[in-house]
């Protein structure tokens, strides 16, 4: 039996637990601004001992809901990471747990090379010897002022509980 089968069958008709995931001492909520909107930072989904954590699309955004580094992609990018990293840490995770990146740039042209330089240094910083999936796409951001956008999802085992 396949491990994704044998996962299946052991999920059997039992509800998928989920809930939204947050780090507040590294990036506010999005329902708490002005004009709310309505979707998680992140989401947990407990599979039968293995978690998954999509984390939504981050960028350089404060605790306070503000754009921060205008202008200055790097700066945007490690704080992009950094947002994602307090994520991950709410939850038990770490970048080493990171099997898909989705990278959406303002402009792409311009930046990748940057980028490139920048994401580099942080997997060299996490220790990361296995990169994850990822995929790199220009577009329209949800802020003007944003040059850099990521999602992520992570992927790790927990220890099943005694029943």
């Amino acid at each position: 039996m396949s491990a994704m089968h044998e996962l299946l069958h052991n999920l059997g008709n039992t509800p998928i637990q989920k809930r939204a995931i947050s780090n507040h001492s590294v990036l506010n909520e999005a329902f708490s601004y002005a004009r709310p909107v309505a979707f998680s930072r992140g989401m947990r989904v407990d599979l039968n001992g293995l978690v998954v954590l999509f984390i939504s699309g981050t960028g350089s955004i404060n605790e306070h809901g503000a754009t921060i580094n205008i202008g200055d992609f790097p700066a945007q990018l490690r704080r992009v990471f950094s947002n994602i990293t307090g994520l991950l840490e709410s939850e038990g995770a770490t970048w080493k747990d990171v099997v898909r990146t989705t990278c959406y740039f303002r402009d792409i042209d311009r930046d990748y090379e940057a980028f490139n330089e920048v994401r580099n240094a942080f997997f060299a910083e996490q220790g990361i010897e296995v990169f994850p999936a990822s995929t790199a796409i220009s577009a329209q951001l949800c802020r003007p002022e944003l040059l850099i956008e990521l999602d992520a999802i992570a992927m790790f085992q927990t220890a099943k509980s005694e029943g």
